[in-house]
């Protein structure tokens, strides 16, 4: 395929940038990518009273931090709504559309009736071959498409198959509303053909739209680009996603301490496949993505699968990186400003020597940053109820003997400490882990850490020593 193929992500700006979403924009960015294209961003701020520019901005920062950039500017529907106009005007003219004075009262009254009939067309054409000349003049009409009343209304989607409706069953559209506003229907088939969009890849909520959007490309004379209606994304008891199953704003994933690259894995897995393989890098992803492998089936948000996700793209992660990350997710995690203040070159330095016990450790970010605790704790060590337990006064005791024993140790490392206390363990009938618990809790005040050598490495023989001083009893 050559580089004419555009894709397009086309949030409303009604809220943040949901796991949906992410997963629409996923597929875009990279059927676009695949074959050498453009992905397109089009903001949907058509609804004045709900668009909101929080949301803008929240749909922007999500895209960024997936790293799922879009080809040129942002476009926004609303400021195009003068050539939205323009095509309703030009099929009023050319016959292809008609002014539809009917009253609140009145369309209300056919809705019932429908209803009652149980038809799915629910304005029954009253103005469609009225003269205009009849009408009343306090009612602003609004512009209807003239839509064919027989015959069938076929999509060739790429994921649902051929879809097929009766167009006795669908309703003549309002392109233009009685205040001279474009519809939605109207101005994203006319923002699609301007922008040469050749293939569109959104929800299967979509689908009915597809069918009244064909027949104003049809109507129009312009040719329709290649659909996909992909499914939704349902939680993990199959029913619709809300926030207990996990929809919520991307931002919220990231102060999760989730990585963009597995939630970007952990995103094309969703009613995607590719053989057995779960795990993909970027180039990978593009590689492999296409159409045909979407299933028609809700897919299921697992959030087990998510952060065992996360947990491997952190124990691969590159540690310099990760420091980078750790720091980062402090301004999304509400409570973290006393950690972040506490960054600096020393403490970068250690955080990066623990990285390798702490990532293997952790499932998110979040969970890296409360394994790092121990490297930012004040002196005196809070203790947690678990370690409080365990510094019984022979441990604290203990404490003591050992901050002794390591005071020895001239030149400090991890392996040094190692030799100093197997040493003491020996020389005193003890079990390593005897003394390797107590000391834990004296140097992080808790009952889990990364190994105890390591801590003692990465802490240095001053905070160690010092540490071990604050517990010990003589």
């Amino acid at each position: 395929m050559t580089d004419s193929v555009v894709t397009r992500f086309a949030p409303s700006p009604t809220g943040f940038l949901h796991i949906g979403g992410a997963r629409t924009a996923l597929f875009n960015w990279l059927y676009a990518k695949k074959h050498g294209g453009k992905m397109l961003l089009r903001i949907e701020d058509t609804d004045r009273e709900r668009s909101t520019e929080a949301a803008i901005g929240a749909i922007l920062d999500g895209l960024k931090w997936l790293e799922l950039g879009w080809d040129g500017e942002v476009i926004y529907q609303f400021a195009r709504a003068a050539r939205h106009r323009e095509v309703a005007e030009q099929l009023l003219a050319d016959g292809k559309a008609y002014r539809c004075y009917a009253s609140a009262e009145e369309l209300a009254a056919m809705r019932e009736k429908a209803r009652a009939e149980g038809r799915t067309r629910l304005y029954d054409g009253m103005w469609r071959d009225r003269d205009p000349a009849t009408a009343p003049g306090d009612v602003k009409p609004t512009i209807r498409l003239r839509a064919p009343q027989t015959g069938e209304t076929v999509i060739e989607d790429q994921v649902q198959g051929r879809v097929v409706w009766q167009n006795e069953n669908l309703d003549d559209l309002v392109l233009l509303r009685g205040d001279g506003n474009p519809t939605y229907m109207l101005a994203v088939v006319v923002d699609d053909h301007d922008m040469g969009v050749t293939h569109v890849i959104r929800g299967d909520d979509h689908l009915i739209n597809a069918a009244r959007q064909k027949q104003i490309y049809d109507a129009m004379g312009w040719t329709l680009p290649s659909m996909s209606h992909i499914p939704l994304i349902h939680g993990p008891d199959g029913s619709k996603l809300s926030k207990r199953h996990g929809a919520l704003g991307v931002d919220a994933y990231r102060a999760m301490g989730y990585l963009p690259a597995a939630l970007r894995n952990y995103l094309v897995r969703l009613g995607w496949s590719h053989g057995d393989q779960e795990i993909f890098s970027t180039e990978e992803m593009i590689a492999a993505f296409d159409l045909a492998s979407v299933g028609r089936a809700a897919a299921r948000f697992d959030f087990a699968k998510l952060e065992n996700l996360n947990g491997h793209y952190i124990r691969h992660a590159d540690d310099q990186s990760l420091v980078k990350m750790f720091e980062d997710v402090l301004d999304h995690v509400p409570g973290r400003g006393e950690l972040k203040a506490k960054l600096n070159d020393t403490t970068r330095a250690q955080l990066a020597k623990a990285m390798p016990a702490l990532k293997e450790r952790a499932k998110t970010l979040i969970e890296l940053i409360d394994g790092a605790y121990f490297l930012f704790a004040d002196r005196p060590l809070e203790l947690d109820p678990k370690a409080q337990a365990l510094l019984t006064p022979e441990n604290r005791r203990l404490i003591g003997q050992l901050h002794s024993a390591l005071e020895k140790v001239e030149t400090w490392s991890g392996a040094a400490t190692e030799a100093a206390l197997r040493a003491f363990a020996e020389e005193n009938s003890l079990k390593l882990g005897a003394v390797a618990q107590p000391l834990r809790a004296a140097l992080t005040g808790r009952t889990t850490s990364p190994g105890i050598f390591e801590v003692l490495d990465v802490l240095g023989r001053q905070e160690s020593l010092g540490r071990l001083k604050d517990q010990a009893t003589t």
